[in-house]
C-alpha cells in the first residue's frame, strides 16, 4: 500500500500518511515534507493531515535509529527531519491547516498535530505527548512552542514530563483538541470532509486567515520559531552525544522489548523548566 497519498475534494486537500507503528523515519518524514510541497501548491482553500488508520504520528522511527551504524547521527538527522516538517505546517499562512486524529498518536506526533489550526478527533484516541520516559529524551518538533500555546505554559510541562495517556475529552477540555466527532473510523472520515468543506466556505474565511497571519507575525517578533528549535535542539543533542547514555540505553531496550532499567526517566531541573518561556 501507498504510505502517502493526497487527494483533493473541492476546496479541501487531504494528506494521508500511513506509517506502520506510526513511527517516522528520516526518508519518510523527507518523502512527507515533499508531499506537504505538493500539497501546498495547489489550488485548495483547506489542508487536513489525516494520519493513518492505524496512527496518527508518534515520532521519530526508534527502530531504524537502532539498526543504524551511528545511532546518534541517526537520531540527529531523524529529529531535524521532522523539525523540518513541522516548521512547514506553522508556517503555512495561505490556508487554514486541519490535523483530523482518527486514531493515536505520541511524543512528536502530538506537536505536529498541534501545529495545525484546528485538531479534531475521534472519542477513542488517545494522545501521549511526553518524551521523558525514553530516557530523558527532551523533546523537539517545536514543542516548546506549540503546547503551551494550546495548553498554557505549566500544563505543557506536566504533559511532556509525566508519563500518563490523554484522552480525547480530557485533551479538548484543556484545548489540545479543538473538537470531537462521533462514530465510526468511516464515518470519522466522512464528518471530517464535511467540517472541512464548511470551513472553506464559512464567511469568516478570509478574516480566520488574516488574524492567523497577524497572530504567526506577533510571536515570531516576540520569539523567533529559530530560537525554539536552536534551545529544543541543543537539549536534543545532549540526549544524542552528551556523557549520559539514558537515551541510547531507553531506545536499546525498547527496540528490542527488554525490560526498561529502574531510573533511566530523569526529572526536569528547575532550569530547564524556565528554558520554555
Amino acid at each position: 500500500y501507498r504510505q502517502i497519498r493526497y487527494e483533493e475534494r473541492g476546496q479541501v486537500g487531504y494528506l494521508h500518511f500511513a506509517f506502520p507503528g506510526g513511527a517516522m523515519s528520516t526518508d519518510q518524514c523527507r518523502r512527507l515534507h515533499d508531499a506537504l510541497l505538493h500539497a501546498r501548491s495547489r489550488p485548495t482553500r483547506i489542508l487536513v493531515f489525516m494520519g493513518g488508520p492505524d496512527y496518527f504520528s508518534n515520532g521519530i522511527h526508534l527502530n531504524v535509529i537502532e539498526a543504524a551504524e551511528s545511532p546518534a547521527d541517526e537520531s540527529w538527522r531523524n529529529i531535524n527531519a521532522m523539525d523540518d516538517l513541522v516548521h512547514e505546517i506553522i508556517t503555512m499562512e495561505d490556508r487554514l491547516t486541519v490535523s483530523a486524529l482518527g486514531a493515536n498518536a505520541g511524543a512528536g506526533g502530538v506537536a505536529l498535530a498541534a501545529a495545525s489550526d484546528r485538531v479534531w478527533a475521534r472519542p477513542s484516541v488517545v494522545l501521549n505527548p511526553h518524551y521523558r520516559g525514553m530516557g530523558g529524551l527532551y523533546g523537539s518538533e517545536y514543542w516548546t512552542y506549540l503546547l503551551p500555546r494550546r495548553v498554557g505554559e505549566s500544563k505543557a510541562l506536566e504533559l511532556t514530563e509525566g508519563t500518563l495517556p490523554l484522552g480525547a475529552y480530557a485533551a479538548r477540555e484543556m484545548g489540545l483538541v479543538d473538537y470531537i466527532f462521533q462514530g465510526s473510523p468511516v464515518t470519522f472520515h466522512d464528518s471530517v470532509a464535511v467540517q472541512a468543506e464548511a470551513l472553506a466556505h464559512d464567511h469568516n474565511y478570509w478574516m480566520m486567515l488574516a488574524m492567523k497571519e497577524a497572530i504567526r507575525h506577533h510571536d515570531e517578533r516576540r520569539k523567533p520559531l529559530a530560537e525554539y528549535r536552536d534551545e529544543e535542539l541543543a537539549r536534543m543533542r545532549e540526549n544524542f552525544y552528551g556523557p549520559d547514555p539514558s537515551y541510547h540505553e531507553a531506545r536499546r531496550r525498547f527496540v528490542h522489548k527488554l525490560m526498561p532499567r529502574p531510573g533511566t526517566t530523569r526529572r526536569t531541573t528547575s532550569a530547564e523548566r524556565n528554558e520554555i518561556r
